[in-house]
């Protein structure tokens, strides 16, 4: 358990949406909802200024989009880990979400104790991602591969990137990396950059995924 509740900033434009999602939040000790935004420019001026620990945004929202609003605060550095909620289940929006730096993609029409399991876990570094999307996600990484290698080289990584691959496997962030194996986020960020670079993938999402599928996380 979390010696502070872990705070979680909502940026959705429906203001019912987010008073049912505040009052399923606000029923767990261990997390709160440290602000509500109802646009993607409002979003990104509260994150800056309250740096809460998730923020979870909608993707479809006017003038500013989820996808716009979620490159701009990764343009900011800014470290909350930020999960997509929305209704919109297409390969191209999942995909292009997790790209921009999303930490998970969930979807509004899942069970509420469901999402509040999710959130549990997006809190304690894991990345989350609806369970019908998995299957998905995984055909449009395989349909992406690219061309100059049929497949990534495992034995072409090191020991430690290995050791760094099976914990991205597991959904840990950066920090949570560090803190298990002794060394600090920026040792952890450089293993992830070369180790991506090794493998051919884009994003620590895919390195997950294709991981999960070879049964690398195991053992």
């Amino acid at each position: 358990m979390a010696e502070t509740p872990a705070s979680i900033l909502l940026i959705d434009d429906h203001p019912l949406l987010r008073r049912g999602i505040k009052q399923l939040i606000e029923l767990e000790p261990d997390m709160n909802v440290a602000g509500e935004a109802n646009s993607g420019a409002e979003g990104i001026e509260l994150a800056l200024k309250l740096e809460p620990d998730l923020i979870l945004m909608d993707l479809n929202m006017p003038e500013m989009d989820g996808i716009e609003a979620l490159r701009k605060l990764r343009e900011h550095n800014i470290s909350s880990r930020i999960i997509m909620f929305t209704v919109s289940d297409q390969e191209d929006d999942v995909v292009a979400a997790l790209r921009a730096g999303a930490d998970g993609y969930l979807l509004k029409d899942m069970e509420p104790e469901d999402m509040i399991a999710q959130l549990h876990q997006a809190a304690v570094g894991k990345l989350v991602i609806s369970d019908r999307l998995t299957t998905l996600l995984a055909e449009a990484l395989r349909s992406n591969k690219p061309q100059k290698s049929s497949r990534p080289d495992y034995d072409s990584l090191t020991p430690r990137e290995k050791d760094i691959l099976k914990l991205i496997a597991e959904g840990l962030s950066n920090k949570m990396i560090g803190r298990k194996l002794d060394i600090s986020d920026g040792t952890v960020k450089v293993h992830v950059k070369h180790l991506l670079k090794k493998l051919n993938l884009r994003s620590r999402v895919e390195v997950a995924v294709w991981a999960v599928e070879e049964g690398l996380h195991r053992g």
